[in-house]
């Protein structure tokens, strides 16, 4: 996780970034060739020690039938066009990610914690109302008949093979809170909001917009639970 912004007043001012660093389609995507409806932006931090854990995210994508387009974490979201899906890692560092995605009227699914408020998606206090757990292993699902739930049942889901970091946040009245962590009835792992459903600051969600509760490198340590709560989690999302 990275360094938090701490003047989002600064950032509305910023204009859109140069054509050098939006969308570079990755040389397996054939993201062109691809139906509307199965092409994904994955934006992540190119180059950076986790940069196989999104590689690996666009290979399970790409066998499930996504045409997955990879991104720098400073990509603009001109990038987006033509897109039906734009997944946020959390490998990024959120001071890079431009503001404007916040508006970005298409679907986008994350799992940085320190993005979520920058998205509207939480309030503002890092710690209080969005964070990370250091050792997790197990959710609580508590919303069974949601679609995001992947046909699990409520209760105790283990969703990763071993212990590993969790991101969470405390969502707005408009989510659908899907999941906690363990015993921390407080703190979503799991939610999503509808398009035009209230999210923090009275913030209209522009479209479906999701929090998954993955850090840097534990895709590659989901169970079989956990890998089917992130498939859910993209096809919710991307409708």
């Amino acid at each position: 996780m990275t360094t938090r912004r701490h003047h989002l007043a600064a950032l509305a001012a910023l204009t859109l970034l140069p054509a050098a660093s939006r969308a570079r389609p990755s040389d397996a995507s054939n993201a062109g060739d691809a139906p509307a409806a199965r092409r994904a932006l994955l934006l992540g931090q190119t180059g950076g020690p986790h940069a196989a854990v999104d590689e690996a995210i666009r290979q399970h994508l790409t066998r499930r039938g996504w045409a997955v387009t990879m991104a720098g974490q400073d990509a603009a979201p001109q990038a987006a066009q033509g897109m039906a899906l734009v997944i946020i890692s959390s490998t990024v560092a959120a001071k890079n990610v431009h503001p404007g995605w916040r508006q970005l009227a298409a679907p986008l699914l994350t799992w940085e914690n320190d993005l979520l408020d920058d998205l509207a998606m939480t309030g503002k206090r890092s710690g209080a109302d969005y964070g990370e757990a250091e050792k997790e292993r197990y959710l609580w699902l508590v919303n069974a008949p949601h679609p995001l739930s992947a046909g699990l049942p409520a209760g105790a889901a283990n969703v990763y093979v071993k212990q590993a970091p969790m991101s969470w946040g405390k969502p707005g009245l408009g989510a659908a809170t899907i999941a906690t962590l363990y015993g921390q009835p407080e703190k979503a792992a799991l939610f999503g909001y509808e398009k035009g459903a209230t999210m923090d600051y009275e913030t209209l969600a522009p479209a479906r917009r999701v929090m998954f509760f993955l850090d840097n490198a534990s895709f590659t340590n989901l169970s079989e639970s956990g890998l089917r709560l992130f498939d859910a989690a993209v096809d919710w999302a991307a409708g």
